[in-house]
């Protein structure tokens, strides 16, 4: 059979094939230090496992759930988003639990983009929003980011292009990856572009809590949800990101939009995992502030070994990875075959976030502190 054409221009993720490579270079007896990946390795809460398994004994746990997710799960959400982010949300109307934010991605796209539409990208930003692009025959527009500009969208130098065909823009605060944060200002001036232009704003995030002492939700904006839709995820704020649990938020108009995709699409996601995800979203601060201090520590260890690889870091970096630029002369791609060819470290390079990353390399922080230890040990023989 031949593929279909919207694949022409979709390539393999990186990470699944380099990841491949990886694995051959441990099965052949490799201890690869993997640097690479944002999978958390710490473990969810306790209070979630035992509320998983609770659920699973529930009478009805097996049967079909609502396409909008259990009561309990989305009133969870509501209090989170109150707690953390003062953001009032309506938990009818106004939010969708997701197999996953990736799960959002496509939906989001699949219901308000026809072929040839225009999205603005971050380029750096996450490979996914590009390739989602393609698959549903619309037309990627990158917008550049850059240290100078704090890694923050330029709206007055968008603003003199050609907008009118451009239906959606992703960005993604705290950023993957440079670790770049906005503010309220930033996106009020957010929210303001997207009206003028009849842009839908979407606010991808999932690192809000990592490494970050004030979380930020776009949706705080004063008058924003019409124009505004936020994905958010436990994947990493509660190291569950095999659960695959999401969520998206947004005006009760858009949210019913996406739900016309997303019921034609899934049957309701099993009903432990909304249990534990429920309970994980009503732990209190101290969650994080235990997590953050691993990290915290963590960081501490990985930067030390970009220095001993003379890599310089971005400044004031939020969430679960390093930004850190290469030496002069070096590119992403060879830096990060050589860490891994000469001292069996897995980086991930920058130019795979887009041509603006070019010159970088990310590290995760999702390893203990005697690998990283290790890791600098190697490179400093």
């Amino acid at each position: 059979m031949v593929q279909a054409k919207r694949l022409d221009e979709v390539k393999e993720y990186y990470f699944s094939s380099k990841l491949r490579e990886v694995r051959a270079l441990e099965a052949a007896g490799k201890p690869i230090i993997n640097l690479g990946i944002g999978s958390p390795d710490l473990p969810p809460p306790p209070q979630v496992i035992s509320k998983l398994n609770e659920a699973l004994m529930d009478p009805g746990a097996h049967q079909y759930q609502p396409y909008k997710g259990t009561a309990d799960f989305r009133n969870a959400i509501r209090d989170f988003y109150k707690n953390h982010y003062h953001v009032s949300l309506d938990p009818e109307t106004e939010i969708i639990p997701l197999m996953g934010s990736k799960e959002g991605i496509t939906h989001i796209s699949m219901a308000f983009l026809n072929k040839g539409d225009q999205v603005l990208i971050p380029n750096p930003g996450y490979p996914t929003y590009s390739s989602v692009t393609k698959l549903v025959e619309a037309e990627a527009v990158y917008y550049n980011l850059s240290a100078k500009g704090n890694w923050l969208p330029d709206l007055e130098e968008l603003a003199k292009k050609d907008l009118s065909k451009v239906k959606l823009m992703w960005v993604n605060y705290p950023h993957m990856p440079t670790g770049a944060s906005a503010n309220d200002k930033f996106f009020a001036d957010l929210v303001a572009f997207a009206k003028k232009w009849q842009i839908l704003i979407i606010n991808d995030n999932p690192y809000s809590f990592i490494l970050n002492d004030h979380p930020e939700s776009i949706l705080k904006t004063e008058d924003c949800k019409d124009v505004v839709l936020e994905l958010n995820s436990l994947s990493k704020s509660f190291n569950m990101a095999g659960w695959r649990i999401g969520m998206l938020c947004g005006s009760e108009k858009n949210i019913n939009t996406i739900l016309k995709v997303k019921t034609n699409m899934d049957s309701g996601m099993f009903y432990p995992l909304q249990a534990g995800a429920a309970e994980a979203l009503r732990l209190d601060k101290k969650w994080f502030t235990v997590q953050n201090e691993i990290y915290k520590q963590r960081k501490e260890k990985v930067l030390e070994l970009a220095e001993a690889l003379n890599c310089t870091p971005e400044k004031d970096q939020q969430g679960m990875f390093v930004w850190a630029k290469v030496p002069e002369g070096e590119t992403s791609e060879g830096f990060v075959d050589h860490l891994l060819h000469t001292h069996d470290i897995f980086t991930a390079p920058g130019f795979i976030f887009g041509s603006q990353g070019e010159g970088y390399i990310r590290f995760s922080l999702c390893t203990n502190e005697e690998n990283i230890s290790e890791a600098i040990k190697r490179v400093k023989k």
